[in-house]
């Protein structure tokens, strides 16, 4: 249906009127007259002329004052009521895109790929589930950033997520996990009345950045900040060389004993993704563990439409001012 934002402007729709009745008359300038015998060879009635250049004029002034009040009283058009989950949960996501996540030991559609592109792809997948809940992305390497400050936009979120490189923050491979999880902290600790929760992906140990990690979880925990942390890595990968094929561990340098801490610290858990079903699993698994609120509010869909009668009004003075240059 249509409605009106401001309608208390149509009140002004006598105001012409008004000013016509209670303002003093333009006196018309006094002009020397040419006085002609043969009146009738016009052969028309100057009166009824000057009359109907009055009158038109008038009635289009009154369309077009009526065309402006509608367009200042804002119409707008109202949608149908869409219902909108809501869940109060601020959910960070901090992905490592440190050198060593190039490491190709993942699987997706029978093709090999390295570890940041599988997170995408569940990781993605996972962000489009969490209806409600206000997002954010960081990313760390050698430093740690706001990629997406929180937001309801999942789609944004998805898609920033998928344009992230490997090495998009560091000079050299290293990772600080200590300055991910103190950057959350600073995002996340002024909304008091939500439910905080950080998912921290990474496959090596803390060998960057100023805080420590566990330092990072004990200030995490004062905060009421959550953290659920995964291992990212397969055990072993059979790799070819000159001396035939060895089995090698590519996950060598993950600190499982540091992220496990920093998970129990903060009333989270520790998760480890050997590859791309566990980490399927993983996303569902915290799905179950920070479901989406069922609290539902619903909106309308508002379209603008004072465009259209203004339009009018500007058309309609456009045709008095041509009337007037025409009989002028």
């Amino acid at each position: 249906m249509m409605t009106l934002v401001w309608p208390w402007l149509l009140i002004l729709i006598p105001l012409p009127l008004l000013l016509r009745r209670w303002l003093p008359a333009q006196v018309p300038a006094r002009q020397a007259a040419l006085k002609t015998p043969f009146l009738d060879d016009f052969g028309s009635d100057p009166g009824y002329i000057v009359g109907s250049e009055r009158r038109w004029p008038l009635w289009l002034a009154g369309c077009a004052w009526l065309c402006l009040l509608l367009a200042a009283a804002r119409p707008q058009w109202l949608g149908e009521p869409l219902e909108q989950a809501v869940s109060g949960r601020d959910l960070m996501l901090a992905v490592d895109v440190s050198g060593s996540m190039q490491e190709e030991d993942f699987l997706l559609d029978k093709q090999r790929v390295d570890r940041l592109t599988a997170i995408k792809q569940v990781a993605g997948e996972f962000i489009m589930r969490r209806a409600g809940d206000r997002l954010g992305l960081i990313l760390f390497g050698t430093q740690a950033y706001l990629h997406v400050p929180l937001t309801f936009d999942r789609k944004t979120v998805q898609t920033l997520l998928g344009e992230a490189f490997i090495g998009i923050t560091e000079d050299e491979p290293k990772t600080s996990i200590g300055d991910a999880i103190g950057l959350a902290i600073k995002r996340l600790q002024d909304q008091k009345d939500a439910s905080r929760v950080l998912i921290l992906l990474t496959d090596g140990a803390n060998t960057a950045g100023e805080l420590a990690p566990l330092k990072a979880a004990e200030l995490a925990a004062e905060h009421r900040l959550k953290i659920y942390t995964i291992g990212i890595g397969a055990d072993e990968i059979l790799v070819r060389s000159l001396f035939g094929t060895r089995r090698v561990n590519p996950s060598v340098d993950l600190d499982e004993k540091t992220l496990t801490a920093i998970a129990e610290t903060t009333g989270g858990h520790y998760f480890r993704a050997r590859n791309t079903e566990e980490l399927e699993r993983i996303y569902q698994m915290l799905d179950q563990l920070e479901p989406v609120e069922k609290d539902k509010q619903y909106f309308r869909p508002r379209s603008e439409l004072f465009h259209w009668p203004l339009g009018l009004a500007l058309m309609l003075a456009g045709l008095i001012a041509a009337g007037r240059l025409r009989w002028s």
